[in-house]
């Protein structure tokens, strides 16, 4: 069993009910959803595209999938998952839009935000203790050789090679494509989660995912709201 922290936008949103739809699944409830039918991008085309992040959901990673340290359970995780969101206060994100990250489709803050990068940032520390060692299995398929050098200190260090300042928020919404699908599923999305994205997105909770097996879905877990502010931050 791994598990993982992640963003998820509230349930019953616009955003939430038009990313389960994408991706064809909704990791809260576990459930298929139809795909939608777009101008120039079937349904089954958009099945075979988004087949690896469904298995994610649609989410943004904050810590990456770990098992848990042989000295930690389950109840003190989700402990210690409260008592950071009863200590963190939540914020709005920048805008987000549709972007290529290295030829993947995915949803990106339109600008910089420090508020973000130091949300993640204590993510990511606080919860360290609870992650167990990676194996040598799982050291070899990151292909360390292909990370820079220090990528491969965050790898060995913190589990995941793209912490900190090679942290970048993103919400995948294919698999890795070709300049001419890009393109097009790129339109697409703009098109189809325009509505959606018109407004800032709020981060006001903590998702805690789990994958049951290797190789199950990931599904919610836990949510846990982050602390109220009497005027919302923006990151």
């Amino acid at each position: 069993m791994r598990y993982a922290f992640y963003f998820s936008p509230e349930p019953d949103t616009e955003l939430a009910r038009c990313g389960a739809s994408w991706l064809g699944r909704d990791a809260v409830t576990g459930v298929a959803v139809e795909h939608p039918e777009l101008d120039g991008l079937g349904a089954d085309q958009l099945a075979a595209i988004t087949a690896p992040a469904r298995r994610y959901g649609f989410h943004a990673t904050l810590k990456a999938p770990f098992r848990l340290a042989d000295d930690m359970n389950e109840a003190g995780l989700v402990g210690a998952m409260r008592d950071f969101a009863a200590a963190t206060c939540g914020f709005d994100l920048p805008l987000l839009t549709v972007a290529n990250l290295g030829g993947f489709v995915a949803l990106v803050p339109d600008k910089a935000s420090a508020g973000l990068q130091a949300f993640v940032d204590a993510v990511v520390a606080s919860f360290e203790p609870y992650r167990a060692p990676l194996s040598e299995a799982d050291i070899v398929r990151r292909n360390p050789d292909r990370l820079a050098p220090e990528e491969r200190d965050y790898l060995m260090r913190w589990g995941y090679p793209y912490v900190f300042d090679r942290f970048r928020f993103h919400m995948t919404l294919s698999r890795q494509l070709d300049q001419t699908d890009l393109d097009r599923v790129c339109e697409a999305a703009t098109a189809y989660f325009a509505k959606a994205l018109a407004q800032p997105v709020a981060i006001n909770a903590l998702s805690l995912f789990v994958e049951p097996d290797p190789g199950a879905p990931f599904q919610l877990h836990t949510r846990v709201k982050l602390a109220p502010t009497e005027k919302r931050k923006t990151a």
